[in-house]
């Protein structure tokens, strides 16, 4: 008898599962499977609870586009069949008719049926996440809607089609309405929307978040950091500060929108934010511009298309980025004659301020600096500062007018200028301690000026002794004693001499030879009278002293013996 042929095997075969996943399937716990239960037990018994009340105009013509019109004219025909498996097998799967109804069928069946532990999952970032019983082709929005009709937001997914025909539904704990064509919310939608709304608010009639108090939202106050008014249809009233509204985790617009289809708040609030620039005059109206662009930024967050967190920055930036006249520093606002005040305020040094100064001296032009360092030349004659600190609005105008600062101000240029402005520029020392040093360094440079010899045009060891003098002027009398112990021949000598008159031998002296010391030591008096010139002369600003630094320098020169005078 021949043998059957060899059985073929392919690799993994083994291994390979035969379980198959679908997505978007899974099993279903005790807990879901009893409440889906109960919501199909009542949909079985009372088709039409998923429903909302009816309180706004519905034209049921059999021409009419009414959706809301023809789902209630077919549903009673759904709901009579609903113990009819083979008819709901049909209407389900049926392409055409009410998709609501469709959508009913469907789940009409999945209420007849025994088994619910097998269940899909509907997921939505806005409305969350849902099981349900898929059955037929109804959308599944619709089918997770009618299934959890018990949820005050699932439910108002069952009317998205709805919506978008220019119909409204408002659904809260107790509550579903329809109210037609016109966004008509129930004041009892208001005030569960805003008692379960992201940020927690005090009041009735008239609510506000922590920071504000009643009488400022009833009186409409302006604050200095200002604060958003939203005012409803029925006349509730809300006031939330820019605090309040950074540390809510959910968008206040959403959380409340989202008990609404469409969910659009902009349609039934209307939204203003308090505030104005300090300095603002009494009575000036804000710039049109300005209104605009806040209408703009108003309407955007009601839609939920701009976040809590930045509100407040862009709706005063609505306005203040419109103001065409005068100084705007920071959320301040100077007149045109009021630059000193505009300077004052900034955060920073005289130096710092006397930079700014010149810079607004040199312009041609307005000028607008971004808190991200961008520059911006503006056509009306304004100056727009976003930071109100010196050294942020210096690093931004440094690259195209740091040499115009070190000209008007420092008097450097040329070569000089560019090689301190590109220094700078690589550096980006903190602009107070850089101009603060740029002005004692020239400073120094001046007073030395008032030295009757340039250096190095004294012969040796005349020049050393200058030397000195020059380097305890710039940099201290501490810093002069590495340089005077390292000098040779008779600028050692010198060197001691120096460190007598200066009290700083005593750990100094094993350094210098026992000629150099008694040199040094017949030198003392004339360089101790040089000191006393150099700093009645440079440090004092005693200008007659410059007669007394050349008489203790030719006294010097004859005691230590060197050349000739020039």
């Amino acid at each position: 008898m021949a043998k059957p042929p060899a059985e073929v095997r392919f690799p993994g075969d083994r291994t390979r599962r035969k379980k198959i996943r679908v997505r978007g399937i899974k099993q279903a716990s005790k807990e879901i499977q009893q409440r889906l239960g109960r919501n199909l037990q009542e949909l079985l018994d009372d088709p039409e609870v998923f429903v909302p009340e009816i309180r706004g105009t519905i034209d049921g013509s059999f021409f009419s586009k009414d959706k809301m019109g023809k789902t209630l004219k077919e549903l009673p025909a759904v709901a009579a069949k609903r113990n009819d498996p083979r008819w709901l097998r049909k209407r389900m799967a049926k392409k055409g008719g009410d998709p609501v109804c469709r959508a009913l069928a469907g789940s009409l069946l999945a209420a007849s049926e025994e088994g619910r532990s097998t269940v899909a999952v509907f997921k939505n970032p806005l409305y969350g996440v849902s099981s349900y019983i898929r059955r037929g082709n109804g959308k599944q929005s619709h089918l997770a809607g009618i299934q959890n009709h018990t949820h005050s937001k699932m439910r108002l997914l069952v009317w998205d089609e709805h919506a978008k025909s220019g119909q409204w539904f408002f659904s809260w704990e107790g509550g579903f309405v329809f109210t037609g064509s016109e966004p008509d919310p129930p004041e009892e939608w208001v005030d569960w929307s805003l008692d379960n709304a992201s940020i927690e608010l005090s009041g009735g009639d008239v609510r506000w978040s922590k920071g504000l108090e009643e009488s400022i939202v009833l009186e409409r106050e302006l604050t200095d950091s200002g604060w958003l008014r939203l005012e409803f249809l029925n006349g509730t009233v809300v006031g939330l500060t820019p605090a309040a509204l950074a540390k809510s985790e959910e968008q206040f617009a959403q959380s409340v929108a989202m008990g609404m289809m469409p969910p659009r708040l902009s349609d039934v609030a209307e939204a203003e934010w308090m505030w104005k620039p300090k300095g603002w005059p009494e009575g000036r109206a804000l710039p049109a511009e300005g209104e605009e662009n806040l209408e703009e930024v108003l309407t955007a967050w009601l839609r939920m298309s701009f976040d809590d967190a930045a509100l407040a920055v862009a709706c005063r930036s609505s306005i203040l980025n419109s103001i065409s006249d005068g100084y705007v520093l920071g959320t301040h606002w100077f007149a045109e004659d009021g630059r000193d005040g505009f300077l004052e305020l900034m955060a920073g040094n005289s130096e710092e301020r006397r930079g700014i100064a010149c810079v607004l001296d040199s312009l041609n032009t307005g000028i607008h600096i971004r808190t991200d360092g961008l520059v911006l030349v503006l056509d009306e004659d304004v100056i727009r500062l976003e930071d109100s600190a010196c050294h942020p609005n210096l690093v931004a105008l440094w690259p195209d007018h740091g040499l115009t600062i070190l000209d008007e101000i420092y008097g450097i240029s040329g070569s000089e200028a560019e090689a301190i402005h590109a220094k700078q520029m690589q550096r980006k020392q903190g602009f107070g301690a850089f101009l603060r040093e740029l002005g004692k360094s020239l400073s120094t440079a001046k007073r030395l000026e008032r030295l009757p010899w340039e250096i190095g045009a004294l012969p040796s060891p005349l020049d050393f002794a200058d030397a000195l003098v020059r380097h305890a002027v710039e940099n201290g009398v501490a810093a002069t004693v590495s340089k005077a112990r390292k000098g040779k021949g008779l600028e050692m000598a010198m060197g001691w001499a120096w460190l007598n008159v200066h009290e700083r031998t005593e750990s100094d002296a094993w350094r210098f030879d026992e000629a150099s010391r008694d040199k040094g030591g017949d030198w003392v008096p004339a360089m101790r009278a040089l000191w006393d010139a150099a700093e009645d002369l440079l440090l004092k600003d005693n200008l007659d002293a410059a007669q007394d630094y050349e008489a203790a320098m030719r006294w010097l020169a004859e005691a230590s013996g060197a050349g000739p005078m020039p």
